[in-house]
């Protein structure tokens, strides 16, 4: 029974070290965001800094700041409005910031405040003004290391006004649809 114990202990140790890690990034430092397209190229649209030290072994929120790589993106102006937009595979992808004050936290659990703040839409270049109801919403999971949102439709509508519980995320998965895979021009966002 001894040498079973054994064996065991030491088959959990080997796997720790040799097998990766469904989390195998910390919250914590600095991470690229990057949108890839259908045809396999991807385009790095942000840089989100997770601040260190804050998150612990119970679940408690990590704090993060996001900044769009505004360099990458051309200046539209839609609506009467300017938006940051990347323009290729047939559509223009366009950046909405999540308009109202919300507690910039996510857990390993949940990531809702982060999805929220990488929000888009799309639009055809034929096509004129702001498509809100176009809305791209990225459902972020752990996979293989790194965060992979998988794009979602939802109306960006919902937010024009300010939400009933502004400490609560709009957009449950009540109010997102998938969307069929290879729709869109951008088919999935990666943080690494």
């Amino acid at each position: 029974m001894r040498s079973l114990f054994s064996c065991l202990c030491l088959a959990l140790v080997w796997a720790s070290v040799v097998l990766p890690s469904a989390h195998a990034f910390e919250l914590e430092g600095t991470r690229s965001v990057w949108l890839w397209a259908k045809d396999g190229s991807r385009t790095e649209v942000a840089r989100i800094t997770f601040t260190p030290g804050v998150a612990d072994s119970a679940g408690q929120p990590v704090r993060f700041g996001l900044k769009m790589e505004t360099e990458r993106f051309t200046d539209f102006f839609l609506s009467m409005r300017e938006f940051k937009c990347l323009s290729g595979g047939g559509e223009i992808l366009c950046h909405v910031p999540y308009p109202y004050t919300q507690p910039a936290t996510v857990t390993r659990d949940n990531l809702a405040w982060l999805e929220h703040s990488l929000l888009f839409m799309f639009k055809l270049p034929s096509e004129f003004g702001a498509k809100l109801w176009n809305g791209i919403y990225f459902q972020l999971r752990w996979e293989g290391g790194k965060l992979v949102g998988l794009p979602q439709a939802v109306d960006l509508n919902l937010i024009g006004a300010p939400p009933p519980k502004p400490d609560v995320p709009p957009y449950r998965p009540a109010l997102r649809d998938d969307i069929r895979e290879g729709a869109r021009w951008f088919t999935r966002l990666v943080i690494e």
